[in-house]
């Protein structure tokens, strides 16, 4: 499961995510559910935005799930370290859920539930982005673990 704050994004961004979704096995391809934005943002309270997100995206995680926050802050992970990763996961019946934070960020309730924070990159990227790049590195680790030829080293 992905959970992202953000506003619906660009045809590209869905095309991009379908595409990497249709080649993950069924069973195992993740679903996206979309938070949106805090509305206080609008009215310039940014802190208050960023806990009103971070309650929705906590009500919108399985009780018990596995939470690993996108940060830019997080550890730096390699496509090799994801695929270990989700195969160790694999064994373990909770739900792994990706959480990806509105433009402020994470709540700091958000963070104090993660049981991990990974940093795709050291650059700031665009929330739709985060997204594309989070599903084809899902797809990429579940490669690597199929032994499929997509990943390259």
């Amino acid at each position: 499961m992905i959970v992202a704050v953000g506003d619906r994004p660009p045809a590209w961004v869905e095309a991009a995510i379908a595409d990497y979704l249709a080649r993950i096995p069924r069973n195992l391809a993740p679903r996206l559910v979309e938070i949106a934005p805090g509305r206080q943002r609008r009215a310039g309270d940014v802190p208050r935005a960023v806990i009103d997100e971070g309650q929705r995206v906590l009500a919108a995680i399985p009780a018990g799930a596995r939470l690993v926050l996108l940060d830019e802050r997080g550890e730096v992970w390699r496509s090799t370290d994801l695929a270990k990763r989700l195969a160790a996961w694999s064994h373990d019946p909770r739900w792994i859920v990706f959480a990806i934070g509105g433009p402020d960020g994470h709540a700091e309730a958000v963070r104090a539930r993660a049981d991990a924070i990974w940093s795709l990159s050291a650059l700031t990227l665009p929330h739709a982005l985060v997204r594309v790049v989070l599903v084809e590195q899902l797809y990429r680790a579940w490669s690597i673990n199929a032994g499929h030829p997509y990943h390259r080293e």
